[in-house]
């Protein structure tokens, strides 16, 4: 399911979301939402035609001792060895940067015998990803996405809300084909259910004081004050690669970006949807902007979001795979993801 540093990522932005949605709302096409459903409802269509806390002692600057939870994240990875940061770092771009998760140099077959219909299996409540609208219709960017896949194969689409933690039964119970609701890929995970291809990551971002003119590498922020919230990955990310910035960690996002808005920091450092939302709100006041690039380790900041199913039905997740291309390829991708993250973290 969702790793506790994913939930916590979702908590930290709801606020935001929730006071930029009734906005986004408005701009949402009709063909890109279903009718108002009740929790456990199902709902059928046909594929679219387009579509703080209180202050503690952990708010005091502390360059030398990380976290036991950061130390423990830095020294032991998931999965997988740490991989080398900033080897091919991704440039800041002017523009909203849309991130690929495909090879262009690989192809991409089109299933021999068509998919008829996917049944997939969503929750609500987590916005940007899945959600309700303030006009009672289900969206979100999950939501939409499993919409287009449905497109993209000429399939029928059927969308199930159920509460997060039922999912995996019900599609162990043959009541849903696809779970597109952020299950976390793990070794563990893995042993149950199979994954499509990746179609989202959350990477670490960097913030500072508008023109601060700093760059977001190791030599950039030598000697620099850079604040996170204790106990995350991005703290623990901090320690191990940062090792000659000093790290100042606070209990809460809200209390580690009040750090860099007062000048008590020079950087921060945390996730990079999070931000890209507050960069936009009004507590941020446009004092800020993202330096640098996305950080994307899969040990610190997990493998991202793919589509789940059964482990035996290879089928299914290739015909995923290949819609998830189309989709890319076809632009579609950039409209949904701009659509619900139109501050992009990349």
């Amino acid at each position: 399911m969702f790793t506790h540093d994913v939930l916590e990522r979702m908590r930290q932005f709801l606020a935001f979301w929730l006071l930029s949605v009734f906005v986004l709302a408005a701009t949402l096409p009709a063909n890109a939402q279903l009718p108002a459903s009740p929790p456990d409802a199902v709902t059928n269509e046909k594929a679219p035609a387009a579509g703080d806390g209180a202050a503690t002692a952990a708010d005091t600057p502390n360059p030398e001792q990380p976290s036991e939870k950061a130390q423990k994240k830095a020294e032991k990875p998931e999965e997988e060895p740490v991989k080398e940061p900033l080897t091919e770092p991704f440039l800041a771009a002017p523009e909203p940067h849309v991130p690929s998760f495909w090879d262009p140099q690989t192809p991409v077959e089109k299933p021999a015998k068509r998919i008829v219909a996917i049944r997939f299996l969503t929750s609500p409540g987590f916005p940007p990803f899945n959600f309700i609208a303030p006009d009672g219709r289900l969206s979100g960017f999950n939501v939409d996405l499993a919409r287009a896949i449905c497109e993209a194969l000429e399939a029928e689409c059927t969308i199930q809300l159920r509460k997060f933690e039922d999912l995996q039964t019900a599609l162990e119970d043959n009541r849903g084909d696809a779970i597109v609701a952020g299950i976390d890929i793990t070794a563990e995970s893995r042993k149950t259910l199979a994954f499509s291809d990746v179609y989202l990551r959350l990477p670490g971002r960097f913030i500072a004081k508008q023109d601060s003119g700093l760059e977001a590498t190791p030599e950039g922020l030598d000697g620099k004050w850079i604040s996170a919230v204790i106990g995350t990955a991005h703290e623990a990310y901090l320690h191990r690669y940062f090792t000659k910035s000093r790290i100042a960690t606070y209990q809460t996002p809200a209390r580690a970006r009040a750090a860099l808005q007062s000048g008590d920091v020079d950087v921060h450092f945390g996730d990079g949807m999070s931000l890209g939302f507050w960069l936009a709100g009004t507590e941020a006041n446009g004092c800020c902007s993202f330096i640098g690039g996305p950080f994307s380790d899969t040990a610190f900041f997990g493998k991202g979001f793919a589509v789940a199913m059964a482990p035996d039905n290879a089928r299914l997740r290739n015909a995923i795979n290949y819609a998830l291309r189309r989709i890319y390829d076809s632009g579609r991708y950039e409209e949904l993801y701009l659509r619900y993250f139109p501050v992009s973290f990349y």
